[in-house]
């Protein structure tokens, strides 16, 4: 039988529970939080951008706009196209993140 993962987001110190499957943004939005940026859900406007700093993933399909394969390399990958193997932890640092002065 399949568990759901922990994944904790950093930034925030917020622990999103991902069903398995089920992408780490999803979840998120599932949870009713918002430690993560949202823009269109589909790997193409690059806003869910996060760094993986364990953990264990499946990556879909992203706009290589947004995520280059060095950065990949180096950990980083959308929200949206990502799904935890594991428990795991990532640090949220897409565009809105810099931007916000505060989380909520």
């Amino acid at each position: 039988m399949s568990r759901s993962h922990r994944v904790l987001e950093r930034v925030s110190g917020e622990v999103l529970e991902v069903r398995p499957g089920e992408s780490l943004l999803c979840a998120m939005e599932r949870h009713g939080k918002g430690c993560i940026p949202v823009g269109c859900r589909g790997g193409g406007c690059g806003v869910c951008k996060v760094r993986v700093v364990s953990g264990r993933f499946d990556f879909g399909a992203m706009s290589c706009r947004h995520i280059s394969t060095d950065e990949r390399g180096r950990g980083l990958a959308l929200a949206c196209r990502l799904f935890p193997l594991g428990d795991s932890e990532v640090q949220a640092c897409g565009e809105a993140v810099r931007a916000a002065p505060e989380q909520q």
